[in-house]
């Protein structure tokens, strides 16, 4: 466009020199020399009215598709290019990644209905530009085209699942629906389907209290059975507690009396003996025993 406005200047100042000098000679009476000045003049208009309009910038990312007298017939990528505008037109296409955000209503298997919020990126192929302008016409209605089948897959997808289960396992329906859509929008969209995200799952309020009251009640129940299991467990230690506490000490009892030998029970009684023997012995041949170091008694 810069080159096409410089040219347009200089033949805009070349034009009104030719004309100068023109009326000039025809006042001088030189009329063959005004005729060539006025030819030349003619050709400067239309060489004013044609070139400038007839270069063309296409931006670095974009793709234009040359139509000519109406028909797409070439293509041309980022640079300047010189085209008469009279009987061409650039349309421009823009072959950058595209985002495109769609929001939608869904079904879920058991007729929960549900808001659908999801992006989706795509990028135009290059080389099919000429394609898409004879089929589509237009970048915005192929868009539209790659929009509505987006939501149709993702419907299709969605409603293969219970409500319950779409929001237990939400990380998994983004990419069911990613392969969804690109195996629907093939080549013959002439696009290349990049990144499908559902941002937001949103259900119905009355679903969603419903949903949290379930789980508060599922939160309650298994906080119950824990504690249960929880005194269970510890009622069941307990008793092994004390199982093992009495087969300890009916081992303890049973050792000890298998140590208690004649010789230790004497040593025991002599141990705890003061030495002093009673005051009353009842009957003439009472005496006081004495366990024996062998096993009998000494008086």
């Amino acid at each position: 466009m810069a080159i096409g406005i410089i040219l347009g200047i200089v033949l805009i100042a070349c034009y009104a020199a030719v004309m100068a000098i023109t009326r000039n000679r025809f006042k001088n009476g030189q009329k063959s020399a005004g005729t060539l000045g006025v030819a030349a003049a003619v050709v400067l208009l239309f060489a004013l009215i044609l070139v400038p309009f007839s270069f063309h910038t296409v931006d670095t990312g974009e793709v234009a598709v040359v139509k000519h007298l109406g028909e797409a017939k070439e293509v041309r990528t980022a640079g300047t290019h010189f085209d008469l505008w009279v009987t061409n037109v650039y349309q421009t296409y823009d072959a950058k990644v595209q985002n495109v955000d769609i929001a939608t209503a869904a079904y879920s298997s058991d007729a929960q209905t549900m808001d659908i919020q999801m992006t989706l990126q795509y990028q135009i192929m290059s080389d099919k530009v000429i394609d898409i302008a004879r089929q589509y016409g237009s970048l915005e209605l192929l868009q539209n085209r790659i929009e509505s089948i987006s939501i149709e897959k993702t419907k299709a997808v969605l409603s293969a699942h219970k409500a319950m289960d779409i929001i237990a396992d939400r990380a998994a329906m983004s990419p069911a629906v990613e392969t969804a859509i690109k195996n629907a929008i093939g080549d013959e969209y002439f696009v290349n389907v990049t990144t499908v995200v559902l941002t937001n799952i949103d259900f119905s309020d009355a679903f969603e209290s419903a949903v949290e009251e379930k789980m508060i009640a599922e939160q309650k129940q298994l906080k119950a059975e824990y504690e249960n299991q929880t005194k269970i467990a510890q009622a069941e230690a307990d008793a092994k507690a004390k199982v093992v506490a009495a087969e300890a000490e009916a081992k303890a009892n049973e050792l000890l009396e298998k140590s208690l030998t004649d010789k230790i029970l004497r040593e025991k009684y002599i141990e705890k003996w003061d030495g002093v023997l009673p005051s009353t012995v009842a009957g003439e041949s009472a005496a006081v025993m004495i366990p024996a170091a062998g096993g009998g008694s000494e008086e």
